[in-house]
């Protein structure tokens, strides 16, 4: 009975001896193992991404707003639009009774051009907020400050800019204490915030943060504004604390026991929930497409296992003379089959990390390298050869010694 390491190096043997049809049936399994590596690594980096910079309002916040944060219904979206407007009066409504609600704040935006001396950057978004979102906002201030109630109360022209304001307008550096147009407006920049990057090949840089008085003494009080609430911390706040919320504004806004509420609540479960369903459609198909370029590698190592059996069947019945067991042959023939796999799949594997890598490099495709993912590829090779790898084993395992001794 061969030892392991035996089965191996008669493997290995077998396989230099038909370098040009090892090769070949490597590369069927490595395209497919190859093409699953980088779907997963892609979806998995998605996920990550859409966590971290799209629904990026942490565990305990929630937002109000009178259209629906995420709709896959257009329907629903022209009912929203006849909605009353959400107001600094139903945001301090919130305030006076919610008591799990610890933090409240609102913020509305709108698309302007900047200007600073020649330069000029169009489609940034202007964004007032409260003084409290720098409590709610996920986004870090990296130079300056962020404006204090005061500031807000007076309606000062004060602002801080995103990353790509800072690049596009003065070179890369923070300008504190300098100023910015913003449309027919000048404000004091008093700070910056750190670089967001870009979600999908949208800049998310480029945008400018003003007090919300002052962007309401601008562009009028018509605008519906958003308003982001921070539960206490602890026990069942989160969800006591949207209830609250949800009672108070039904209150104000005269919707009836029964009726549905004419405003929305987001949460980052509801948009994770939303990219799942998406994300999981298409994982779905691409996957189904790997697997088959995986079945199709597997059937090529089973046809090429059975024309090896085939030309090696006098070599078969000289081991079956000098003492190998069926298992013995059983065995070599699913090593071959196993090692083939397995070196397709590990090569399959470097390639899948290597594209997904240069998609996120080049493209706005995010990936994520992640290790289950590696170790997944290699027990699906090792899988694909030891089932496919069965057959033809079996076949040479069940040769006559005396039949295979007597072929040419």
């Amino acid at each position: 009975m061969l030892l392991l390491g035996d089965n191996v190096s008669e493997s290995l043997a077998a396989l230099k001896a038909h370098k040009l049809r090892a090769v070949l049936t490597i590369v069927g399994l490595t395209m497919g193992v190859a093409t699953l590596i980088t779907v997963m690594t892609i979806v998995q980096g998605a996920n990550f991404y859409v966590e971290n910079k799209i629904a990026n309002l942490g565990t305990d916040v929630f937002q109000l707003a009178k259209t629906p944060f995420i709709a896959t219904n257009w329907d629903v979206i022209i009912k929203s639009q006849r909605y009353k407007d959400m107001t600094s009066e139903d945001m301090r409504a919130v305030a006076e009774r919610c008591p799990h609600c610890a933090v409240i704040g609102a913020s509305v935006s709108a698309t302007v051009h900047a200007r600073e001396q020649n330069k000029e950057v169009e489609n940034v978004t202007l964004e007032g907020q409260t003084a409290s979102m720098v409590e709610i906002d996920t986004r870090d201030v990296e130079t300056g400050r962020y404006f204090t109630p005061s500031e807000e109360q007076h309606s000062a022209h004060v602002c801080l800019i995103g990353d790509a304001l800072v690049r596009n307008l003065y070179n890369g550096i923070p300008p504190i204490g300098g100023m910015i147009r913003v449309d027919s407006e000048e404000f004091t920049v008093i700070g910056t915030y750190q670089k967001l990057g870009a979600v999908l090949g949208q800049d998310q840089d480029n945008f400018v943060v003003i007090p919300l008085d002052t962007f309401l003494h601008i562009k009028g009080t018509h605008n519906s504004l958003m308003i982001s609430v921070k539960a206490v911390s602890g026990g069942d706040s989160f969800e006591r604390a949207q209830d609250e919320a949800r009672q108070v504004l039904r209150a104000r806004r005269h919707v009836l026991p029964g009726q549905d509420e004419n405003f929305f609540v987001g949460t980052k479960d509801s948009y994770m929930q939303l990219w799942q369903s998406i994300s999981g459609a298409f994982f779905s198909v691409f996957v189904l497409v790997s697997a088959i370029s995986a079945l199709v590698g597997g059937i090529v190592i089973m046809n090429v296992m059975l024309v090896s059996v085939t030309e090696r069947t006098k070599e078969i019945g000289v081991r079956r003379a000098l003492g190998a067991t069926r298992g013995d042959i059983m065995k070599q023939f699913l090593a071959e089959s196993v090692i083939q796999c397995l070196m397709g799949g590990c090569v399959g594997i470097l390639i899948g990390f290597g594209v997904a890598e240069i998609l996120s490099q080049f493209t706005s495709f995010p990936a994520a390298v992640q290790t289950w993912v590696a170790i997944l590829g290699v027990v699906l090779s090792s899988v694909i050869g030891l089932f496919f790898g069965i057959y033809p084993a079996t076949r040479a395992a069940r040769l006559d010694p005396v039949v295979a001794l007597r072929a040419e």
